[in-house]
């Protein structure tokens, strides 16, 4: 069995993955499924996933992203495009509660894309997380609403090459303790 902290050290950014290795939709709708357990603000649950697993539109999508995100995406079994509904998260009655505004979505959608990275990689899936994209072309071609804003897309697939851990910050150089 995997443990949480053995879950976390095997999560790596894949940049390179196997196409010859499928990515099936129940796999998919499970890491999904888990990623919506996650908390969010006043349980607006605003993240919405728009998975592209066809060959078609896979090329179609890669032309919406910066070219370094196109080649990493080749070989991977889908691209799921993340977006959030604005105006929800960290609002009350249409009004925001603070100077974060639609800043909360985007920190729900974290929450979730951790417990989406994580899943995957329990279940042996590889990921990427990507940000370059031109939204505009994304929105039209996936045809996603007006009042989703797109933050991510995620490449999830079988790896072909193993990725390397960074070097991470020691606790006390990022925490204060009061």
């Amino acid at each position: 069995m995997n443990t949480f902290d053995e879950i976390v050290a095997r999560r790596r950014s894949i940049r390179s993955y196997d196409e010859t290795k499928p990515v099936l939709k129940e796999e998919l709708e499970s890491v999904i499924a888990t990623a919506l357990e996650a908390p969010s603000w006043d349980n607006a649950q605003t993240s919405r996933y728009h998975v592209v697993m066809s060959e078609e539109m896979k090329a179609k999508l890669r032309e919406c992203v910066a070219p370094q995100n196109a080649m990493v995406s080749k070989g991977a079994g889908a691209m799921v495009v993340t977006t959030f509904v604005k105006g929800r998260s960290g609002f009350k009655k249409g009004e925001p509660v603070n100077d974060l505004g639609d800043a909360w979505g985007s920190y729900d959608l974290g929450l979730q894309g951790a417990y989406f990275l994580l899943k995957a990689t329990e279940m042996g899936l590889d990921t990427i997380v990507t940000g370059l994209r031109d939204a505009d072309k994304v929105r039209a071609l996936l045809e996603i609403p007006e009042d989703e804003i797109i933050v991510s897309v995620i490449m999830v697939g079988h790896r072909s090459k193993d990725g390397v851990r960074p070097k991470r910050k020691a606790v006390d150089e990022v925490a204060k303790f009061y």
